[in-house]
């Protein structure tokens, strides 16, 4: 089994910046894609980036130019570096983790952007 733990979220102004990070614990052989969604209340989860593990990234656009998202693949961790927040990018991030060709999915954390 793997085991996801996200930190960072919290709440922050318009325009503010915030880290998020999930490491990954167990059974972590073979862990191809690092990423992270979110979802918002109401709406469905949706792709915030992905990143393999030869650091290849993809980006949704709606925040393409705002986030990164990196990989140490030695601390079995990844992290969002969230810039320049709007209040539309309020939501339960979650992190994701693709083994074998399965995803395994954090608990998630609230992110809050005030206007």
């Amino acid at each position: 089994q793997v085991q996801l733990v996200e930190s960072g979220g919290g709440l922050v102004q318009a325009g503010g910046s915030l880290r998020l990070s999930c490491a990954a614990s167990g059974s972590i052989d073979r862990i191809n894609g690092m990423g992270w969604y979110r979802q918002a209340p109401g709406k469905q989860r949706e792709l915030v980036a992905v990143i393999t593990n030869v650091g290849r990234a993809n980006y949704a656009d709606t925040v393409k130019g705002r986030f990164t998202i990196s990989r140490d693949n030695a601390k079995n961790t990844v992290y969002l570096q969230m810039n320049s927040l709007k209040p539309e990018d309020t939501a339960v991030y979650y992190c994701v983790a693709q083994r074998i060709g399965v995803d395994i999915w954090g608990q998630g954390t609230q992110v809050t952007v005030s206007s």
